[in-house]
């Protein structure tokens, strides 16, 4: 009764919180640092330096107005939010947030599954969540969202494949799909060293699938007026970028997992060691943003087919030969 039931139910309201703190405080650290790198303050009224402010975000998006378009697929248009936010929380069921642990004699892990194809399913619920961008633009009636929907479909589906490849390079040296024991392989040596190639190539397919700057192309608001979510509202509108910042949250994660050695770290609990590293790898992205300018959607398009994609199939094909000689 307490191994089936009472310990996973435990674990999943922990998990729920503790992810929705992390993503309320996420736009929170955005704001801050952009605001730092661009010389200015960031929020500071609400709480201490803001810190209120992801808080009253969320009670304003509560109270604002509902408003559906007309001519809408209304269905769809109220489908679209729930499914990018479903598919973010689902994909951290099975993230290993660090070692197992013994507590009045029962081994505690701390994740809610280890699935022993694990990285698949993780790379086809990551595949569904992009349904939702598109869906919620194609549904609104409205033809910037329409836009920026057909620019998602085409931009997330490319991007998977050189993500893909670079995931097969780790699969291949570490002999299972399986998260967890991807970051027991790495116990002594970390992916990072033995694969930068497919590292790289996984944090700018990952960037893009999250349609983050500079691959903001299904919204990029001075061309398409937000794009996809042009015409959403209040909690829906929230919903997109609550499934953003926990899709962020996830990349990161498995970043972590799947290069850097997930919980594997000196002195420090694994577990500390894991969120070290995955904020770390937030913060890039948001350094990322503050940096570099939105692409064109033709070069954004081009650094897929004809650079990542290429690289990433070359760095597949030179790992089997290294493993096969020696």
């Amino acid at each position: 009764m307490i191994d089936f039931f009472i310990i996973p139910v435990i674990k999943v309201i922990i998990l729920f919180t503790v992810c929705l703190l992390i993503v309320a405080y996420t736009t929170w650290a955005e704001r801050k640092i952009l605001g730092h790198i661009q010389l200015r303050y960031g929020p500071m009224r609400v709480g201490w330096h803001g810190l209120l402010q992801p808080i009253a975000d969320g009670i304003k998006n509560f109270f604002k107005e509902e408003v559906i378009p007309d001519n809408a697929d209304k269905a769809v248009f109220l489908l679209a939010p729930v499914i990018s936010i479903s598919v973010a929380i689902i994909l951290l069921a099975i993230i290993p947030f660090g070692e197992p642990f013994t507590i009045f004699g029962k081994k505690i892990t701390l994740w809610l599954a280890n699935p022993s194809i694990g990285i698949l399913f993780i790379l086809g619920f990551a595949t569904l969540g992009s349904y939702g961008t598109i869906l919620g633009g194609w549904s609104s009636g409205n033809k910037y969202g329409y836009m920026g929907g057909l620019r998602a479909s085409a931009m997330i589906l490319s991007y998977e494949l050189s993500l893909a490849f670079a995931v097969i390079s780790i699969i291949m040296m570490t002999g299972s799909l399986s998260l967890v024991d991807m970051v027991s392989a790495q116990h002594g040596l970390w992916n990072v060293v033995k694969q930068p190639v497919a590292f790289f190539v996984f944090l700018i397919s990952g960037t893009a699938e999250l349609n983050r700057t500079p691959f903001d192309m299904p919204e990029a608001e001075s061309e398409l007026c937000c794009g996809y979510n042009v015409e959403y509202s209040s909690m829906k509108f929230a919903l997109f970028f609550l499934a953003e910042y926990t899709h962020m949250f996830v990349f990161a994660s498995l970043v972590t997992t799947l290069f850097l050695g997930g919980w594997h770290g000196p002195f420090l609990p694994g577990i500390v060691w894991f969120f070290i590293k995955t904020f770390a790898i937030i913060f890039v992205c948001i350094w990322v943003r503050a940096t570099f300018p939105r692409l064109r959607y033709d070069k954004v398009m081009k650094l897929e087919w004809k650079f990542l994609l290429p690289v990433a199939l070359a760095n597949v094909i030179v790992t089997g030969a290294v493993m096969a000689l020696v």
